[in-house]
């Protein structure tokens, strides 16, 4: 049976070419146009945990009531993985998003067959399950609530450093800041537009291999603490991510 995603979207040309995308890679879509309707398909008296969507592609500004409140509600039942879909670029309401359960977002505009990518690493990552939150934490809440900065690393903010095994890295300014970004958001694949966005804002002239440079120049300072472990992930076409621990 094919996994059912649904799409809450109050743009009809955007929900369709979605949906498209997602039945061409094997998907179920299922569209609606609310927040209040979203909310209804997503608890468990909606139908039966089969036809239950393992996935939710939530856009940030809908007619009733925004993405951001709907996600609030349906964490207070459901952990079900959820996409923000945004045409903000303000960054704060990204963080926002991040910490009140969203998964992942995606900023307007963008390639559906992108999105189709980061809806497939999610679901690997979380094993595709929803339960209620009464019945028990699903996997994607498991894997949320281990989302903290693995106990190998040790950020210290306020004095801009990190340590990798107990001893400190010696970082420039944007190789702190990536890694930073990286542990904040642990598992959270962050396309290269997404760092330079929250790593490089102040230098908008900088071209996005400028991230793949200072990956590699990290991999290379954490390798020469522990050659056994690589701890940041590439997902090729996507971005990079911080592995577990």
């Amino acid at each position: 049976m094919s996994k059912t995603i649904l799409i809450v979207e109050d743009e009809q040309a955007i929900a369709d070419g979605i949906a498209y995308a997602l039945r061409t890679d094997g998907f179920a879509p299922r569209h609606v146009m609310l927040g209040a309707q979203a909310l209804a398909a997503l608890r468990p008296a909606a139908g039966e945990a089969a036809e239950m969507p393992v996935l939710v592609v939530l856009d940030v500004g809908l007619p009733d009531m925004s993405g951001l409140e709907v996600c609030r509600r349906l964490r207070q039942f459901s952990e079900v993985p959820v996409i923000f879909l945004t045409a903000r670029s303000d960054e704060i309401d990204r963080i926002v998003g991040l910490e009140i359960g969203a998964d992942d977002y995606v900023t307007k505009p963008f390639s559906p067959r992108e999105l189709v990518a980061r809806i497939r690493v999610i679901l690997r990552r979380a094993g595709a399950t929803q339960v209620p939150r009464e019945a028990g934490m699903t996997i994607a809440a498991t894997a949320r609530m281990a989302s903290v900065a693995p106990a190998r690393f040790e950020l210290r903010a306020l004095e801009a450093r990190v340590l990798f095994h107990g001893q400190p890295l010696d970082l420039t300014r944007y190789e702190y800041l990536l890694l930073k970004t990286l542990l904040e958001h642990p598992g959270h694949v962050l396309s290269r537009a997404q760092l330079m966005e929250r790593v490089w804002s102040g230098a908008p002239d900088t071209l996005e291999r400028t991230v793949d440079a200072h990956v590699k120049s990290l991999r290379a300072k954490l390798r020469a603490i522990d050659a056994q472990q690589e701890p940041i992930q590439t997902h090729r076409g996507l971005g990079y991510s911080l592995a577990g621990a």
